[in-house]
């Protein structure tokens, strides 16, 4: 089944899954039902075997899912196995830790470099990475054609610099800009991050449960 075919709920969950198995097998746990799954999970075991039954048959009936099996499906159906080369645009605090922080190769990326506009910035080493002058930008996409950009800039720098990368290659962004990047940018995928929302999700359960 084509991917593009695939609601755009089932594919938010399909991290939840691979994170929350991951952890089961860590603890030597070889099965596990949707039933029990979906406790875990707040979800329902029907919600469960739909979401997966969108990729296949993975389940045995009185038995369950092999959590290893299943485990290696979920990598292979996210992309996991693969080495997609990224770049990161933006050097201050959030680059920073996104640089340091996050474990690209076990998400199917390669980060390949780091870039700024800001020269006092320029030349500095964020997690073994010297970082680039935004000026040396078309040269290197050019000779390494990285994919997916990581945009750590500001909101009113983001549109623009997601077009231009856009015409030296870049296919995917994930996007912390805080704003959302226009939509005629369809031609190539984008995860919007807002942090904020995040928090403020937590406020409205938060103010719920008063």
């Amino acid at each position: 089944m084509q991917k593009t075919s695939i609601s755009e709920s089932v594919v938010r969950r399909l991290p939840r899954y691979y994170r929350f198995l991951s952890e089961l097998e860590k603890r030597g746990k070889e099965r596990i039902s949707s039933g029990e799954l979906a406790k875990q999970l707040s979800l329902t075991a029907s919600q469960i075997r739909q979401d997966l039954n969108c990729f296949g048959e993975f389940g045995q009936q009185g038995y369950g899912y092999n959590i290893s099996a299943l485990k290696r499906q979920l990598r292979l159906i996210i992309g996991l196995e693969g080495k997609r080369p990224a770049i990161i645009v933006g050097a201050g605090n959030l680059g920073k830790v996104i640089a340091a922080n996050i474990d690209f190769g076990a998400f199917g990326f390669c980060l390949l470099g780091i870039f700024d506009i800001d020269r006092n910035i320029c030349g500095n080493e964020i997690a073994g990475f010297t970082v680039q002058h935004i000026n040396e930008l078309r040269t290197f996409c050019e000779r390494e054609k990285p994919l997916v950009a990581v945009l750590c800039i500001p909101q009113e720098a983001a549109q623009e610099t997601a077009e231009m990368l856009i015409s030296l290659g870049i296919k995917g962004f994930w996007n912390f800009s805080h704003g959302d990047l226009n939509a005629e940018l369809d031609i190539v995928q984008v995860e919007n991050v807002h942090l904020g929302d995040s928090l403020m999700r937590l406020s409205y359960r938060m103010s719920e449960g008063r």
